[in-house]
This record gives structure tokens, sequence and C-alpha cells, in this order.
């Protein structure tokens, strides 16, 4: 039997990747195409991270007879302007390159669809740290997974023949620590991301960091690399 590698399963959008506007924009473009109003800035972020369609129907009252024709319109505009707009966030290249080079087993677990995922992070130089990525399927007009991130994060652990007790869920949103749950999984939460004020304070997380060198030291003590505390 293969030996279990110690795993770091991260989120995208949010805590590898700063979009830099291009995703609350490029919503409100579409909504905007389609004579659709525009959500308030805040609502918009909050529609980062959950799918697409699902965050368009629930929080942007998009009918669902013109919810594939949003969905196309933005897609188109990510992939030409988007993708270019967003940035890794600060220290990031720099942790995946030094937990790859110390042995840590890379993943991705993003509900966004696994073709633009794998094309963002070439996009960026990023895919090179990673022995997987995971994704939600590329027809988005399919309805979201009943069970959310869940079997995103286990694909990962499958693929990477990662046990619960030595791998650790990094993200910015309630859905990354709920997949993470749901496989046994501690999380760390990353505060630079887009969740709203007092969502990590009802989420059961491991801990709680505020830039990627804390998310380094985090990593390793949840992992039991280190023997010092995390920051909570």
């Amino acid at each position: 039997m293969t030996d279990s590698p110690a795993l770091a399963i991260f989120d995208l959008d949010g805590t590898l990747i700063d979009p830099a506007g291009s995703i609350t924009g490029g919503i409100a473009f579409a909504l905007q195409a389609h004579g659709l109003p525009v959500p308030d800035g805040e609502t918009l972020s909050s529609m980062v991270g959950p799918p697409l369609l699902e965050s368009l129907h629930r929080l942007a009252d998009v009918p669902e007879e013109t919810l594939s024709a949003v969905v196309h319109t933005y897609r188109q505009r990510y992939i030409s302007h988007g993708m270019a707009e967003s940035r890794p966030y600060p220290g990031i290249p720099e942790l995946l390159g030094r937990l790859r080079a110390e042995g840590v087993h890379l993943a991705v677990a993003t509900q966004k669809p696994q073709n633009l995922a794998e094309r963002l992070l070439r996009t960026h130089g990023l895919d090179v740290h990673f022995h997987s990525i995971h994704g939600a399927p590329d027809d988005e007009t399919l309805p979201p997974a009943q069970d959310g991130k869940a079997g995103i994060v286990r694909a990962a652990l499958v693929t990477n023949h990662g046990r619960a007790e030595r791998s650790v869920m990094i993200g910015d949103r309630r859905h990354d620590a709920a997949g993470a749950a749901a496989n046994g999984l501690p999380c760390i939460g990353v505060r630079w991301g887009f969740a709203p004020a007092g969502e990590f304070a009802s989420l059961d997380l491991a801990a709680a960091v505020g830039d990627a060198d804390e998310l380094g030291r985090a990593i390793d003590v949840v992992l039991h690399r280190a023997p010092e505390a995390a920051a909570c």
C-alpha cells in the first residue's frame, strides 16, 4: 500500500488567487448585459466561492430561463479579461514552493470549473506546484453537487492517497470548512479572502491566519511538522 503523504489542499479564488475584482466585476457586467439588476458590492463579494449558477439564482435573483446565458457571458469575459487581471496573493508562490520542496503533497479543491481552474493556475505559473487539481464539472448548466465541496475535497484525498490525520484544507469561506469537515479534515481559514464579517466565528477552524507566513506556520503545526501553536 502506498504511504500516505502530508497533504495540503487549497481553495483557489480568495485563497491562492486574488481575483482583483474580475469575478465581481464580471458578474456585474454579465447581469447588465442581460438587462438584469446588479446587487450591491457586499452581495457580489459573497458570490465568490459557491457555484456560480447557485449564486446567480439565489443571491442575484436571475430567472432560471436566463441563467445559462448569463453564465456564458460571464465566462467569456472572464477568459478574455479576468484571468489576466487576477494575481496570486503575496507570499503564496513562495509558500507553495517551500512546501513542495519539503515533500508535502499539494492539491487544489475548488468549485470553479475544472478547465478554468487549470487555466488560471497555469496563467500565473502556480500549476507546477500542485500534484493534482480538482474542480467542478466544466458544464455549468448542471445542478451543483448536492454535497457541495465535500466530493471535490474527497477526490483530492483519494488521488493523493491522503489520510485525514495527515491532511489539511485551506480556504476563505464556510464552504471550504464544510468540505473539510465532511472528510474529517481540519481547516485553516485565510482572512484575506471573501468571508463576510462574522463567518469565521461560526466555523470550527484549526487556525485563522492573516498572511502567507502565518499560513505556512499553521500548516506545519496542523500537519505535525512544527511544535509551536498555530495562530488563532
